[in-house]
């Protein structure tokens, strides 16, 4: 298993638990992964990956490098044009560029054993696709997008003189995409969208949603005040533009006194979490709302935002009750979880939405977009509330429901925790994972649609 990203994004998620899970159902796991060196700071593969057999790629010299992507390894690239960012957007590298990343890649691969495998599963569309070509051309490649490879595809379709060398990486992509024995899906309306962007036969794109660990995600009880003193007063990790920490004093953990119902956002600064069009929304909801009701941003990796940063937001409506608790492990994020009522995620272009699983597994009924994976996870009336996209009165009259009616917040959170565990636990995920890379491996003649390939295995 391998992914060119140092472990910070939901699909470095994916393959750890992917990754614990799979020997359960009968395959052994070496990952390669991305990796960075800085004490205190995420990225480090070989923390992130404990228990797992994993062979890092460190890329951390490559952070303080004039050009981080001509260092030896060089920096992962990114789906997203960031302004200033270290990983620049693969679509404005050019080919001596492409091959520095693919050498680096074949290193790692040839060192992790890949040409000893019996199946390569590689997440995202990137040059490790290229490398593993080049070291084991003989092994079946499973591959597994999520999603952001799409949104760049999309993108270049959109305006494809926006970055100089757009054509030949999405050609790479497509010939990526259509080398692997099956494309693993997190959500359903991927298919489509892989279909027309990058060619790819409907048939070999199986649809296997993401997890949660029933382990560590399932509702359990914590000192709610303390909780949120240790994260907001005494241990504040929220961060500003400029860097700089944001704090609360204890008069503010009012907002969290008595039965106050706690909004939740878990997530990246990115653009399309749409994050200042929820604080919008919250100040249009916050005076009809029949207690205090604080809103809690957790995530942000640090320094890195899109759009307006979320403390401009809130200062330019000046709303209170919106507090922002900085990155967190993912180790934590049951604690937050546990210490929430409501979980909140209003991106726009959100592939799949780890988060309202694994809130949804903790007891939290879900707020979300009406859209992409959301719209496969969150059920209206059910286990939640979906919304139209970027409409924050709709999105308002949501947080006012779930906030106003206590008991019918409480009933649909009690259905969305059995729904999680019928539908997005990992040990079953992993067993139709193992079901597609059996079938790789035996070199089936035909591949058989993904819904048989799922059915079979939850039989």
């Amino acid at each position: 298993m391998a992914l060119a990203f140092f472990p910070r994004g939901g699909s470095a998620h994916v393959a750890r638990n992917l990754a614990r899970a799979l020997p359960g159902a009968g395959w052994s796991v070496t990952v390669a992964s991305g990796s960075l060196d800085r004490p205190g700071e995420p990225g480090d593969a070989r923390a992130f990956y404990s228990g797992v057999h994993v062979r890092p790629v460190d890329m951390t010299a490559a952070l303080t490098a004039p050009d981080p992507m001509r260092t030896d390894p060089p920096l992962h690239p990114s789906y997203e044009d960031r302004p200033g960012a270290a990983d620049r957007v693969f679509a404005s590298l050019d080919d001596a560029d492409f091959e520095r990343q693919v050498a680096a890649w074949e290193r790692a691969l040839r060192d992790a054993g890949a040409a000893r495998a019996d199946v390569l599963h590689l997440h995202h569309l990137t040059p490790i696709h290229e490398a593993a070509g080049r070291v084991a051309p003989g092994t079946p490649v499973v591959g597994h997008l999520h999603g952001t490879e799409l949104l760049m595809l999309e993108a270049i379709e959109r305006d494809p003189g926006r970055w100089p060398h757009a054509r030949a990486w999405a050609e790479r992509m497509r010939r990526w995409a259509g080398g692997c024995r099956a494309l693993i899906m997190i959500s359903a309306s991927q298919v489509e969208r892989a279909h027309g962007l990058l060619g790819v036969d409907a048939a070999r794109c199986v649809h296997v949603p993401n997890g949660f660990d029933p382990a560590t995600f399932a509702p359990r009880h914590v000192d709610r005040v303390a909780h949120w003193r240790r994260h907001l007063v005494d241990e504040p990790r929220g961060w500003g533009p400029d860097g700089g920490r944001v704090a609360y004093a204890d008069a503010d953990l009012a907002a969290f006194g008595g039965d106050a119902p706690v909004l939740l956002y878990v997530g990246r600064y990115t653009e399309v979490k749409r994050i200042p069009l929820l604080v919008a929304a919250y100040a249009q909801a916050r005076p009809r709302l029949a207690r205090r009701a604080p809103l809690v941003l957790v995530g942000g990796f640090p320094g890195e935002w899109e759009g307006e940063h979320p403390l401009d937001a809130v200062r330019r409506l000046a709303v209170p009750d919106v507090f922002l608790a900085g990155w967190h492990e993912h180790a934590e994020l049951p604690d937050f979880l546990a210490a929430s009522d409501v979980v909140v995620l209003p991106s726009v272009r959100e592939q799949f939405g780890q988060v309202l699983v694994e809130g949804m597994a903790c007891g939290l009924p879900a707020i979300a977009v009406d859209a992409h994976g959301p719209a496969e996870i969150a059920r209206p009336g059910e286990t939640g509330w979906l919304v139209p996209p970027d409409d924050a009165a709709a999105l308002a009259a949501a947080l006012m429901e779930a906030v106003n009616d206590p008991a019918e917040r409480r009933r649909r959170g009690d259905r969305a925790s059995a729904d999680a565990q019928a539908r997005f636990a990992w040990p079953g995920l992993a067993r139709r994972v193992a079901a597609i890379y059996a079938a790789a491996r035996n070199d089936v003649a035909s591949d058989p649609p993904a819904d048989a390939v799922i059915a079979a295995t939850d039989a």
